[in-house]
């Protein structure tokens, strides 16, 4: 190849090009031309890459591709942007989208405990089944085990590991509910019977002030977590069962991309109310601060969820990724 020939062939293309991406803006006609250009240079840039390798030739074609190329797929969103809009947008929209779902689940689950505790509470048949009068006794008598829990540990490593339990356990909610749903429910039962049964035995000793004001200020978030996870991981489920207009593969896919991102967002909301129920629990503080904090917290997040996220959804935000990563979709018969 005869460089000089090659180069007086082709710069006109090449300076028509460089106008072009030194432009704001660009018509429709003149974008045209400017893909065109851009596929021509890419190709020019091949062939002397394979043909006659000439350093300060290789450098401007490069540089100039590589504009070219930025400027017709367009550039990546920074990490710190991404990162805000998943925070601003994608989570609270995913949590709002699922609300019917986390807040039935809710409601069952706080019926079932309630009734649980009821039972328990009254009936001594029961407690005797559950634990030997000692064992009871040393749980729920003042200083007891269900006081001292709280304090046990240093408070930082308490933290981690509470944090990590509920992380573990909103994660089994999410990713199993895709199991048809039956992971979820066993998870939720098991919940729903540890706090009932706590609760039950605390009340039969006269104690059930002293059970609200300990489980309150980190429960009223912790709870919520948990209870938006095994929402999410039932609506998941139910994609699977009934994708609706989509097909189930599509279904799975989008849903299974959205819940996978709010494991994320749940990470974040656990570490606050672990954090919460290491340092602000077991405090010195009054009873009726440490209720303040938790509600203040349970406040926060619903109020993110319901402006924030209701905002979101109703202008298209699903929660599932940018569509640019999403992947592409089979064309189906209609």
């Amino acid at each position: 190849m005869d460089v000089d020939l090659f180069v007086a062939a082709h710069r006109a293309e090449w300076d028509r090009l460089t106008e072009l991406l030194d432009r704001r803006r660009l018509p429709g006609a003149e974008a045209d031309e400017l893909i065109t250009l851009y596929q021509r240079t890419a190709t020019h840039l091949s062939m002397v890459r394979s043909a006659a390798p000439e350093p300060a030739l290789l450098s401007r074609l490069s540089s100039l591709v590589a504009r070219a190329r930025s400027a017709v797929t367009g550039t990546h969103n920074p990490a710190w942007r991404e990162i805000g809009l998943f925070f601003a947008q994608r989570f609270p929209a995913a949590v709002y989208r699922a609300r019917r779902w986390w807040l039935s689940t809710a409601l069952a689950t706080i019926v079932v405990s309630s009734l649980l505790a009821a039972w328990i509470a009254t009936s001594p048949g029961v407690q005797a089944s559950i634990a030997a009068p000692e064992q009871i006794r040393r749980l729920t008598e003042p200083g007891g085990e269900f006081e001292t829990y709280y304090s046990s540990n240093p408070a930082g490593s308490f933290a981690a590991q509470v944090w990590t339990n509920n992380a573990w356990v909103a994660a089994t909610c999410l990713f199993f509910g895709v199991l048809a749903g039956i992971p979820v429910f066993i998870a939720l039962w098991a919940n729903a019977a540890n706090v009932g049964v706590s609760a039950g035995l605390m009340s039969a000793a006269g104690r059930l002030d002293i059970f609200f004001g300990l489980i309150t200020p980190h429960g009223l978030l912790e709870l919520t977590a948990v209870f938006v996870a095994a929402g999410t991981g039932l609506r998941l489920g139910w994609a699977v069962i009934n994708p609706g207009p989509r097909s189930r593969t599509v279904a799975l896919a989008q849903e299974g991309r959205a819940t996978a991102a709010m494991a994320l967002g749940l990470a974040c909301v656990l570490l606050v109310s672990g954090v919460i129920e290491a340092f602000v629990t077991p405090s010195g503080l009054p009873t009726w601060a440490r209720i303040g904090i938790g509600a203040v917290a349970e406040a926060a997040f619903l109020t993110y969820v319901f402006v924030l996220g209701r905002r979101a959804a109703r202008a298209g935000v699903t929660g599932d990724v940018d569509a640019r990563y999403g992947g592409d979709v089979r064309p189906e018969a209609g």
